[in-house]
């Protein structure tokens, strides 16, 4: 009756019976995995967000496929005031509801039914989701890590077939939160070019640099055919607002036609909502208001970690630049799984096993730093009593 693009295991895990077990016994679990900013305890400027969907305008619809030129050109403001004062063209720009959206739009552009694009692992786990809605396969490619994450170019070459079309980078990956260096960036378009590839980056978290020097964003990229997306979830700390884009760059023989046909695609949908585009100039703008926030918090936590670390050595931090996660390595008693399992049951903590995020062996834990900071305290110190036993 359903298509196999669904056919997905839909019973729980173990890990989530035990969460659904315990919220129904009313226990009162520490979250380390909070990735939702509007509950993450940071104050907003309500007024002046809310205040931004009251434009008369709103009530005529216009149709763009790319989305309005106001939004489109306030997006191009962003990367202007935020990126090296780079002039991205807002006729490289498509708008969409999210960056899941956006990935949609560039599979569907790039790949008939099973081929392939190469991905990061670890990495974040909606790709495959993604993927298989496309009906597209995906081929992953190893992050090694050594005082720091790189890609594992050798293994990259090896991934490559005929049936492959593209290549995911996540800049900085989620959740290991390395940013892909000049180095690698020179690699992956030689990689790309040898083979005829275009480049699929992923931005969301790259506003948020931990040494607190900003990185170049991958839409300046010239050297390939290059799909760069992000939005306002990370950027402003606005998921529910649901406006992303993807911009396209690369050279003029293969950006044109690639414009021109993620027009019709985006034509197809119409999915952005017209109060919302109206409102971008200002949802983008609470980007100065909330970023520091953010990486306050991230900054506070990574160093209340980084402390009580540093009391014992069974655990450790892996090295990360950006985003709002880190991944602790902890020794091997057992699965990943296991362990998460036991933090819930024995210490009312709940943070990521490895497994969630496609890390190749067990022995890591995924905690988020936007984590409220109290609680965060705390559950690290119970987390590292429980491993410390």
């Amino acid at each position: 009756m359903f298509s196999h693009r669904t056919g997905w295991e839909l019973s729980p895990n173990r890990f989530t019976e035990v969460q659904r077990e315990l919220a129904a016994a009313g226990m009162e679990v520490l979250d380390l995995t909070v990735s939702n900013p509007t509950r993450a305890e940071l104050h907003y400027d309500a007024e002046e967000i809310l205040q931004a969907f009251i434009d008369p305008k709103a009530m005529d619809y216009d149709p763009q496929p790319k989305g309005l030129r106001s939004a489109r050109e306030a997006v191009a403001a962003y990367y202007r005031e935020q990126h090296e004062e780079f002039e991205l063209d807002p006729e490289s720009l498509v708008l969409t509801t999210s960056t899941s959206e956006g990935y949609s739009f560039v599979f569907r552009l790039l790949c008939n039914p099973e081929d392939e694009i190469l991905v990061p692992k670890p990495s974040y786990p909606l790709f495959e989701f993604l993927a298989g809605l496309q009906d597209v396969k995906l081929v992953p490619y190893p992050l090694l890590y050594d005082h720091g994450w790189q890609i594992d170019f050798p293994s990259l070459y090896k991934a490559a077939n005929y049936r492959t079309r593209a290549v995911v980078a996540v800049h900085p990956n989620n959740p290991t939160g390395s940013y892909a260096s000049d180095a690698e960036r020179a690699s992956l378009n030689a990689f790309c070019g040898e083979y005829g590839l275009s480049l699929i980056v992923d931005e969301v978290f790259l506003d948020y640099a931990h040494d607190g020097i900003a990185r170049s964003t991958f839409a300046t990229n010239e050297g390939v055919l290059t799909f760069t997306l992000s939005g306002l979830s990370k950027i402003s700390a606005l998921p529910q607002m649901k406006l992303a884009w993807v911009a396209c760059s690369g050279p003029a023989d293969k950006t044109g036609a690639a414009r021109e046909r993620m027009e019709v695609i985006a034509d197809t949908y119409l999915s952005v909502s017209t109060p919302v585009q109206l409102a971008a100039p200002v949802f983008l703008e609470q980007r100065k208001n909330v970023q520091p926030l953010l990486l306050d918090r991230v900054r506070t936590n990574r160093e209340e970690l980084d402390r009580q670390l540093a009391k014992q050595k069974a655990c450790q931090r892996l090295e990360v630049e950006g985003g709002w996660y880190a991944v602790l390595r902890v020794p091997v008693k057992g699965s990943d799984e296991d362990l998460a399992i036991d933090l819930l049951r024995k210490m009312s903590v709940l943070v990521h096993p490895g497994h969630f995020y496609d890390f190749p062996s067990d022995g890591y834990l995924i905690v988020s730093l936007i984590t409220p900071q109290h609680p965060f305290r705390v559950g690290i110190g119970r987390l590292l009593e429980l491993k410390n036993e």
